[in-house]
């Protein structure tokens, strides 16, 4: 019996299956691999595979890896997609056969092309790829001896979240720079992991089979085996843990008598104001207006930018609307966004402001009795949680709560804070409704 293969627990359920919280006990101590995803001239696939197959045969148990090639997709595309699984020095063995094999295959049919090695990685790792100001490519330029270009932001969307990875040298010049670049991209996507590990148990109801983010990246594994998708496959959103296809419904579990205050309106909507460093405008913004329409449109969300007050501002206000799935979705997003852009440093973490309303009634709860209810906040979020003294309450009689933290930080208190309120509201209704009144509990 292969020790690595995880049993049944007593209950007879698979260890590898979902358990009832989310969490994937097969993976607590053994993460899914991390594939090496290659993009290849779409003439030496026949090459690749061999008279019967003999060739990928061949490969794949001298590396001991598994090799799918995805020859079916984009139809007529020049190129094909390969997704290679294994430990990291098999992906590389596997990458060089590959080189080697296209490289006869070109100097056989005497085909005078430069084959460079293509390699797939989602947008979301390959800001900490490239490092502050470039350096971390620049470093790996040097010490493979080779030329590497990433493919354009303006490629990136909703739909296709991946950025081509396009390293020219010799073989073994690009076998080199391949062990470094895919490093650095594991060391971003277990960082992400970890992240998500440690903070999506925070937040009530969180249930790991319906994160469909990562964003942030967070930044957002895929179906069973790639934690990525192949081209031309429907992307929804990077999640470290579970797939792109999973859907959010249900992301945030609402207690019965939660779901009974909401029972006549199917997606409660929340108001968010999110500060990002003015600077970062354009980037969140995008050419024309294309990347925050995408956004919207992927968070189901509206996200508006407020005018600026005066020419100086560091900072500029982010009002997102939209339900608890929608919000979780599009600031997930914004917090990634930023660091892909490398507005902050590799090793630092993206922290924002947030500012939510609460009912004034609520405040005071949200606080405490000296305090207690907000310290335990922020130490069970990690996340600096401020109401200020002496607001004047709006229009609809509601005043600022500031939360600042990274984004499950922020996630974690924001959520907290909603409970807080609609424990308020229910304790208020029982209040108005009053001990005589009849309740329709049938």
């Amino acid at each position: 019996m292969d020790p690595d293969t995880p049993q049944p627990s007593r209950s007879g359920r698979d260890p590898r299956l979902p358990g009832p919280s989310g969490e994937l006990s097969g993976f607590r101590n053994k993460p899914p691999d991390f594939p090496l995803r290659m993009l290849v001239p779409s003439q030496f696939i026949g090459a690749i595979i061999g008279k019967e197959g003999l060739t990928i045969k061949n490969l794949t148990k001298q590396t001991q890896a598994k090799v799918d090639i995805h020859r079916k997709e984009n139809a007529g595309a020049a190129e094909k997609p390969i997704t290679i699984h294994s430990t990291p020095e098999g992906c590389s063995a596997a990458c060089r056969m590959i080189l080697q094999i296209m490289q006869k295959e070109a100097n056989d049919t005497k085909v005078t092309v430069e084959i460079p090695l293509k390699i797939l990685a989602h947008n979301s790792l390959v800001g900490r790829l490239i490092g502050k100001e470039g350096r971390n490519l620049k470093r790996i330029e040097e010490e493979s001896g080779t030329k590497i270009n990433i493919s354009s932001l303006q490629d990136v969307s909703v739909y296709i979240a991946d950025r081509t990875i396009t390293v020219k040298g010799s073989v073994d010049a690009c076998c080199r720079a391949e062990e470094e670049i895919m490093k650095k991209l594991r060391e971003a996507y277990d960082n992400d992991t970890s992240a998500v590990n440690h903070h999506t148990g925070l937040i009530h109801g969180m249930n790991l089979n319906t994160l469909g983010i990562f964003s942030s990246g967070l930044s957002m594994l895929p179906s069973n085996s790639s934690p990525y998708r192949t081209p031309n496959t429907p992307h929804t959103a990077y999640s470290p843990i579970m797939g792109h296809s999973a859907n959010l419904a249900g992301l945030y579990g609402r207690s019965p008598a939660a779901a009974h205050t909401h029972s006549h309106s199917a997606a409660e909507q929340e108001v968010v104001y999110l500060f990002i460093p003015t600077q970062a405008v354009g980037a969140l913004i995008g050419k024309k207006g294309q990347h925050i329409k995408q956004l919207a449109q992927y968070a189901g969300a509206s996200i508006k930018i407020a005018p600026a007050e005066n020419p100086d501002v560091t900072e500029r206000m982010v009002i997102i609307t939209g339900p608890p799935e929608a919000q979780f979705k599009a600031q997930g997003r914004i917090f990634g966004k930023l660091k892909e852009e490398n507005f902050f440093s590799a090793k630092e973490e993206v922290r924002l402001e947030t500012h939510i309303k609460v009912p004034s009634s609520a405040a005071g709860r949200v606080i405490g009795k000296g305090g207690k209810t907000v310290n335990e906040l922020q130490n069970m979020s990690s996340a600096e949680v401020i109401v200020p003294r002496d607001q004047t309450p709006d229009e609809n009689d509601e005043v600022f709560v500031k939360i600042s933290g990274h984004f499950f930080a922020s996630q974690t208190a924001q959520r907290k804070i909603r409970e807080i309120i609609q424990r308020v509201r229910r304790h208020e209704q029982k209040q108005h409704l009053g001990p005589s009144e009849p309740h329709n509990s049938q």
